[in-house]
């Protein structure tokens, strides 16, 4: 009944923020960087916040540091995706947002130094996600599939209250229904990526340090072996590697290959099944076990990437 329940209020705010972001033309307009093509609703990710707010309330107000941390960085996300604001404005809002969950987990009992570099390390992660929100479906399938990995971890080895997992799930489905399709009538937007960004960002720290198992990083292999390259190529480049760009291979295969972006969408979260299917049935090994599997796994990955790099390029010539 609880899920039903929320499931019900999820749908209900959908149909409401499509009604008032048409009102006031809270639309992403295509440009020469967009994979789109017609003007469609921005910040369709709020039912993100949402879920997150409602198992907050739901919860008896479990994660405190946490939930007010993702409210502050989705609000001025939500205000960037109206607005647009400059980096010198978001940045000192993310480290902050960060600092809150990082006294969530415990980290800032650790030294010092480690919690400085994990924050800067986190900053880079919840951008990251964000700029990897750029065709149809990509964002909702791929952390439905994060997720959903560790929806599966958390009922082996217990680390959260499962709810969470489950209440983001819940919005990430209803968004899925104006989302996953070939014209999209609404985007995440930065509110959208950034807040599952935090979430995903929590569970890792959670479950690596109370489980001490590196291997859980590959539940977020596919996105950061695309992310991690194409920065040190924009870097070979030298492009700002802030400013939006079309590097990414997801963004190739729809514009040199041209596949669809389901087709994208579907292919970079099938991959990421099969590697969190292997974060799933080593987590209980030995620490150098695992360290083996995750070094093993990103350099196939890694290697997959600058063929399938080079192929795109080798056709634009």
């Amino acid at each position: 009944m609880e899920y039903i329940i929320g499931i019900a209020i999820l749908i209900v705010s959908a149909i409401l923020y499509l009604k008032l972001a048409t009102k006031y033309n809270i639309v992403d307009n295509p440009n020469f960087r967009s994979s789109h093509t017609i003007p469609t609703i921005r910040g369709g990710g709020i039912l993100f916040l949402i879920a997150i707010l409602g198992f907050f309330i739901a919860s008896g107000f479990q994660y405190p540091y946490f939930i007010i941390g993702t409210i502050i960085i989705a609000a001025l996300s939500f205000i960037d995706d109206i607005l647009t604001l400059s980096a010198k404005i978001r940045l000192p809002f993310q480290f902050i947002a960060v600092g809150l969950l990082l006294i969530q987990v415990g980290l800032f009992s650790w030294p010092l130094y480690v919690a400085i570099l994990v924050a800067i390390i986190a900053v880079g992660f919840i951008n990251i996600y964000n700029f990897m929100d750029g065709i149809n479906g990509i964002t909702g399938l791929y952390s439905l599939v994060v997720l959903a990995g560790f929806f599966a971890l958390n009922s082996i080895n217990q680390q959260v209250d499962t709810n969470l997992i489950v209440y983001v799930l819940l919005s990430i489905v209803v968004f899925g229904y104006y989302n996953f399709r070939k014209k999209a009538r609404m985007f995440a937007g930065d509110v959208g990526s950034i807040s599952v960004a935090m979430v995903i960002l929590f569970l890792v720290l959670t479950f690596i340090i109370n489980l001490k198992a590196p291997v859980v990083l590959l539940l977020i292999a596919v996105y950061g072996i695309d992310s991690g390259l194409t920065i040190l190529y924009r870097i070979y480049l030298k492009e700002h590697i802030m400013e939006p760009h079309r590097h990414h291979i997801y963004q190739k295969l729809v514009d040199v290959w041209k596949w669809s972006h389901l087709k994208v969408s579907y292919v970079y979260s099938f991959i990421q099944v099969i590697i969190s299917s292997i974060v799933i049935l080593s987590f209980k090994l030995p620490f150098s076990a695992q360290l083996l599997i995750s070094v093993g796994v990103l350099i196939l990955m890694s290697v997959g990437y600058m063929l399938v790099f080079k192929k795109m390029k080798l056709k634009l010539q």
